[in-house]
């Protein structure tokens, strides 16, 4: 599958069939072990109920949301958390960088990325922070794609199979 195989497109309302495919996303990653704030068994409803909640952000202003769609239907997503302390209106926070499974190793995240960037700047934001399990595959992703890394820190969060794991912290500042 080639970069042509799907498409990006950013979401400003979100119907019931973008919130079955976004949940179906969140599911496959975490059954897979992504450590994206969930534990096993994610049960649909629990998934459901995280994506109208995003739902209700992304109308609010408070979110901004990428949707990746192929032939299947959504294949990938990223956020950006546009709602910051007032002391802190230039940055936002990258959030859920979720590829399905069936659309790995083909650039979907390093264009889901890119994408994000140009989409915080089009929200005038021009300082991008996320963070990411420091042994998992993501750090190197944002480092190629030119993020700084801040550090790790140990025991962070689990995974969802309740291991404890380290997190590493990254920026973006889009100004340079």
């Amino acid at each position: 599958m080639s970069q042509q195989a799907w498409t990006i497109r950013r979401l400003e309302e979100l119907d019931d069939t973008h919130i079955e495919g976004l949940a179906d996303v969140l599911i496959d990653c975490v059954e897979r072990g992504a450590s994206v704030s969930f534990m096993l068994p994610l049960m649909r409803e629990r998934a459901l109920a995280f994506w109208y909640r995003v739902a209700s952000e992304v109308a609010a202003g408070e979110r901004a949301l990428l949707v990746a769609l192929d032939q299947h239907g959504v294949c990938g997503t990223v956020q950006l958390v546009l709602a910051q302390p007032e002391n802190q209106p230039h940055r936002a926070e990258l959030v859920k960088m979720l590829v399905h499974s069936r659309a790995r190793r083909q650039g979907l995240g390093a264009a889901l990325m890119k994408a994000a960037e140009s989409m915080a700047r089009d929200c005038g934001k021009d300082l991008l922070v996320l963070d990411a399990v420091t042994d998992g595959d993501a750090p190197r992703l944002y480092e190629r794609l030119g993020w700084t890394r801040v550090g790790p820190i140990p025991r962070y969060a689990l995974m969802p199979n309740g291991e404890p794991c380290g997190t590493t912290y990254f920026y973006r500042d889009l100004k340079v």
